[in-house]
């Protein structure tokens, strides 16, 4: 295996901190994600739906799992339902999970093969009066391609139609955004990988490198250090295309005195690391990107701060709106009646900072949680303020991962470099 697991301890502990919400007499069902086809035979590599991996640690397609805690069969109870080896499989593609391997994961004893999923799924319901389904309400969510657990929810309903139905992604998002000790474990090592990734660019940028080169180094570094590669598609952006919010083309060449912006993490076992960084390609700031670099830094260290277990999510923001908005007066790149005639819709600040300070972090970049709710001890934040000025070539963004505590935040970029100095030397050596 690429990475360490959790304990399945951790699992057990995810299942039971679940089922402690569940309706009396009813089942849960969560099902893996599908091997997603590419053309002719190809697929692209597989990846683990959230949900299931979360409470399992099964990295493996055409996996469920049923949780009845109320079955009046102990062995009924945790159920997970796995595809069985072949010799053909095991020749082709390596053999799946034993029986044995899948409880020391897990901790689930009852282990079936999938193909007696609906044999066991119709005992269970003998004596279940209701169902939880899973679904995705995340409010950035945009799936055109059906998934496996939309496919089995829409099956579930029209082959038992008179069952009650209900959502368990209220529940999970509450459970999930709150991080345990292992996953802050595992998040810290997704940030150290990409802390080397980064901190080997830096003494490869130089005027005329391809921004997809850079990509590469970062690729080379994650690879060698147990990920699997980037979180989420990187983002290599020099001079102007560092104001394009979510530019992914990497394609072009990194020119002497602009600066370059690169939203980059590693994944590890699953867990994600989200890191922006900018660094001037020639090795020195100028003195207005390092105007333009510290106001960023000012507001990313201080945002840090703001978040406290008990603060509502939109609360923040405006807190940071107002902080961006001292910097960008200071700058001069608005004034005092941009400010008195502002929107309260768009604020002033918006014309250069126009997305969000923070958002969830864990096992998908931009994870799940509640953000009607206060912000809890144990929940992870990116923090990641901008200004970005096309006119003047200039786009900068900083991110650093937080876990929220109420005796003081913990920065999983703690000694990270970050300050202009700080790059400077390092990209001369």
């Amino acid at each position: 295996m690429r990475y360490t697991p959790l304990s399945s301890q951790f699992y057990s502990s995810a299942r039971a901190n679940f089922q402690a919400h569940m309706k009396e007499r009813c089942l849960a069902i969560y099902c893996s994600n599908d091997t997603y086809p590419t053309g002719a035979d190809g697929h692209l590599p597989f990846k683990q739906a959230s949900d299931l991996f979360y409470f399992t640690g099964v990295d493996q397609e055409e996996s469920m799992l049923v949780m009845f805690p109320h079955a009046t069969n102990p062995a009924h109870r945790e159920i997970l339902f796995l595809k069985e080896t072949s010799e053909l499989i095991a020749i082709w593609e390596g053999a799946k999970l034993t029986k044995e391997q899948a409880r020391e994961r897990t901790g689930i004893q009852t282990i079936i093969w999938i193909k007696d999923f609906e044999r066991t799924l119709r005992t269970l319901l003998a004596e279940a009066e209701g169902v939880y389904l899973n679904d995705n309400p995340h409010m950035r969510a945009s799936v055109e391609v059906e998934t496996r657990e939309m496919r089995f929810s829409k099956w579930f309903r029209n082959e038992f139609p008179h069952y009650a139905i209900h959502r368990s992604a209220p529940i999970s998002y509450a459970l999930r955004a709150i991080k345990h000790p292992e996953e802050i474990a595992q998040l810290q090592k997704a940030i150290d990988i990409t802390r080397a990734g980064f901190e080997r660019t830096l003494g490869f940028v130089k005027p005329g490198v391809m921004e997809y080169e850079i990509e590469a180094e970062y690729m080379h570094e994650f690879l060698r250090s147990g990920s699997r590669g980037f979180a989420y598609t990187p983002i290599i952006a020099s001079g102007s295309s560092a104001c394009v919010l979510h530019y992914i083309e990497n394609d072009k060449v990194c020119k002497d005195g602009d600066l370059l912006l690169m939203d980059v993490g590693a994944e590890y076992g699953n867990y994600c690391a989200d890191m922006t960084r900018c660094i001037p390609v020639n090795g020195k700031f100028s003195a207005r990107q390092r105007e333009i670099y510290n106001a960023v830094l000012r507001v990313m260290q201080a945002a840090k701060k703001l978040l406290k277990p008990g603060l509502m999510m939109g609360e923040y923001h405006l807190a940071v709106g107002e902080l961006m908005t001292k910097e960008l007066l200071d700058l001069k790149l608005i004034t005092t009646d941009d400010v008195k005639n502002q929107n309260p819709e768009w604020p002033a600040y918006k014309k250069y900072f126009m997305h969000g300070t923070s958002h969830f972090l864990g096992l998908d970049v931009h994870d799940v949680g509640h953000w009607h709710k206060p912000i809890e001890e144990g929940h992870v934040f990116t923090v990641e303020p901008g200004i970005y000025i096309p006119a003047e070539n200039i786009g900068i963004r900083i991110e650093n991962n937080i876990v929220i505590r109420s005796s003081g935040n913990i920065d999983l970029f703690k000694d990270f470099p970050t300050e202009v100095e700080e790059i400077e030397a390092l990209m001369a050596h």
